[in-house]
């Protein structure tokens, strides 16, 4: 979770340097500063067996994951269906929210390992996965807002 939260920390200073549009600037900022907030919600979670959280302890709640939700259908309601898979790029931001993905989907793949030797709150690894799925599709809502060219896959390309 920390790596995780500092990559974040790096996409918010690209975008502080690289956005020129004001109003995606601080719609990402105001977001990406909500889910740092987050994450150590969640990885106070993680610290504390089930049995042993206390009343009003920080933890991800499932209206957590919907408002994650709610902001990836916001977004993709600006963007184009996807045809192929999109090779990371697309611009300073863009590129660095693709990093983000990858930490979010490896801080994942921990948190599910971990869940094989004690019980976790499902919550969390939810959380995780809709998370891994916004930083996505922000990387292609900032490449679009900011005109840089989305890299598309093509299968068997000759080089």
């Amino acid at each position: 979770m920390d790596e995780l939260n500092a990559v974040l920390g790096m996409v918010r200073d690209h975008a502080r340097r690289h956005l020129q549009n004001a109003a995606t600037r601080a719609e990402l900022e105001q977001l990406l500063e909500h889910i740092q907030q987050k994450l150590f919600d969640l990885g106070s979670s993680l610290a504390t067996r089930l049995e042993s959280r206390y009343p009003g302890q920080p933890m991800v709640l499932a209206a957590d994951t919907t408002a994650l939700e709610q902001e990836i259908d916001r977004m993709n309601a600006e963007l184009e269906p996807l045809r192929s898979f999109v090779l990371p790029g697309g611009g300073p931001v863009a590129s660095v929210l693709h990093l983000a993905r990858t930490v979010c989907r490896r801080a994942e793949r921990e948190t599910l390992a971990l869940s094989r030797h004690e019980p976790i709150d499902p919550e969390d690894l939810k959380y995780l996965n809709r998370l891994s799925d916004l930083l996505f599709v922000a990387s292609r809502w900032v490449a679009k807002r900011q005109g840089e060219p989305e890299p598309l896959w093509t299968p068997g390309k000759p080089g």
